[in-house]
């Protein structure tokens, strides 16, 4: 297992560097480096104006001597105003003494820059937007996986029954409907003062406010999480997710329930609970785990709709507004915490895919 793990850590390692490296490749491309330029200086910059002004902010040089730098493993880029003698660098804050500033600032320093948008370090960016995604991401969590096991678990029972047909119809109903448009039902049916069930049930005097549940999470930013201002997204996104994984669950249990070890445990006279839950169980939530950890990379970036549709500014909603704000530093820190999402979740299923599947462990 040690063994295993560690093939596996050199192999994402090396998968960060070439997906940094892309990413990096693709932000540093001159046409958005010309729009920086002209975006930090002056809109009507000569081309000669715009190399210059790149050359004195670091990002005239060979790229892959830049990625190096922001990677800190290459020392920091340092310039010397001729007339002015000043002298400004990658790692030299603005009023530091450049005898103090540290030779190496990366991503290995914990140095990720700063925004070109907001002029704030992006460490803070990033740090306040994620946890407000993975406090979006952990609620859904919980709703979307017991969900969407008992819905597999119970139409994979028994393959072809009433139920099965139902509860089939219900996951690929929700795979099928993209999260802004359940969202858009949900808040035009139970958030809406002038449409929906709330006039009804502010007329009949069953709620105290004008609407069931609120259309807007801004309030859980500021205020807290309630179920009021939080019900609506966290089930959009449960119900969008929840139809694969049941789907995955149900297509598992009904293989499972035809394996010739659960036809002995029937002629046994073991009882259909206990074949479920200590025999079929087990073995089919091996192919869904893998599909369960796979979610976590989604609804850390795929959740960018429904945090616009419902305006809660997290990681994914920053993730593109640095895109499309050229924020070449926050949008290259974003990146960082995507890829290591992937393939840490990719780490942990395949560990534990291993610990699930006794016949990989003993091979």
């Amino acid at each position: 297992m040690g063994a295993f793990i560690l093939r596996r850590t050199g192999v994402m390692i090396l998968t960060a560097l070439c997906l940094t490296f892309v990413v990096f490749f693709l932000t540093n491309l001159f046409p958005n480096l010309e729009k920086l330029a002209k975006t930090q200086g002056n809109a009507r910059m000569t081309d000669a104006e715009v190399v210059s002004w790149l050359d004195r902010n670091g990002y005239g040089g060979p790229l892959i001597v830049r990625y190096g730098e922001w990677l800190g493993v290459v020392p920091g880029w340092t310039r010397e105003d001729e007339a002015t003698g000043e002298i400004t660098g990658r790692c030299i804050d603005f009023g530091m003494d450049p005898a103090d500033a540290p030779t190496r600032c990366g991503l290995l320093q914990g140095d990720l820059g700063f925004s070109t948008v907001s002029d704030d370090e992006v460490g803070n960016i990033i740090g306040g937007r994620l946890l407000l995604t993975l406090k979006l991401m952990g609620w859904a969590f919980g709703v979307m996986v017991p969900a969407a096991l008992l819905v597999g678990v119970l139409a994979g029972m028994r393959e072809g029954s009433r139920l099965d047909r139902s509860l089939s119809t219900f996951s690929i109903a929700s795979t099928a409907t993209p999260e802004y448009v359940s969202g858009v039902i949900f808040i035009v049916l139970l958030a809406s003062s002038t449409a929906g069930l709330s006039p009804l049930l502010a007329e009949w005097g069953w709620i105290e406010g004008r609407t069931l549940f609120l259309g807007s999470a801004r309030s859980a930013m500021e205020d807290g999480i309630t179920f009021w201002n939080f019900a609506l997204p966290v089930t959009t996104i449960a119900l969008y997710g929840m139809g694969y994984i049941a789907r995955m669950t149900r297509a598992s249990m009904a293989e499972v329930m035809t394996a010739q070890y659960i036809r002995t445990a029937r002629l046994k006279g073991v009882s259909f609970r206990n074949i479920v839950l200590k025999h079929a169980l087990r073995n089919a939530l091996i192919a869904p785990f893998t599909v369960i950890m796979l979610q976590f990379p989604w609804l850390l970036t795929g959740v960018v709709i429904v945090e616009t549709l419902f305006n809660y500014n997290g990681f994914g909603w920053t993730m593109v507004q640095a895109a499309s704000n050229n924020d070449i530093e926050l949008l290259l820190a974003c990146s960082i915490v995507a890829v290591f999402v992937v393939l840490v979740t990719q780490l942990i299923s395949d560990i534990g895919y291993v610990f699930l599947n006794p016949r990989i462990r003993i091979a």
